[in-house]
């Protein structure tokens, strides 16, 4: 049985940083790109950040680029999202997704919040 948890999500300040994470269970991890996506209220679900399966290369949407990191841990079938100088437009749900091409299937974990108010 396949599984994605993620973690890391909560309260911060604007400026602030939180680390996201998101660990696989049942899913050849290794060899699949993953993605980080979030959905904000009224706002359809954006890709945040994606890395493919042997660790690069990544992309990141231009709205936060040069704020946000993504990497991996293959040994640890995990992914994670650095988010730093956070901004109140960063508030949403944060999914972590593996993106399964040979089976045309794409894994979503249940979400984590992230809200970033004053």
């Amino acid at each position: 049985q396949w599984q994605l948890v993620e973690s890391g999500g909560g309260l911060v300040q604007p400026g602030g940083s939180l680390r996201l994470s998101c660990a696989a269970s049942g899913i050849r991890f290794s060899t699949h790109s993953v993605g980080w996506y979030r959905q904000a209220p009224g706002k359809q679900r954006e890709l945040v950040a994606a890395i493919a399966s042997s660790g690069g290369p990544t992309n990141y949407a231009d709205s936060v680029k040069g704020r946000f990191t993504i990497s991996r841990d293959n040994a640890k079938n995990a992914v994670y999202l650095q988010m730093n100088s956070l901004k109140p437009d960063d508030t949403a749900v944060y999914y972590c997704a593996i993106w399964a091409l040979e089976s045309r299937t794409t894994y979503w974990g249940q979400g984590t919040q992230v809200t970033v108010s004053s």
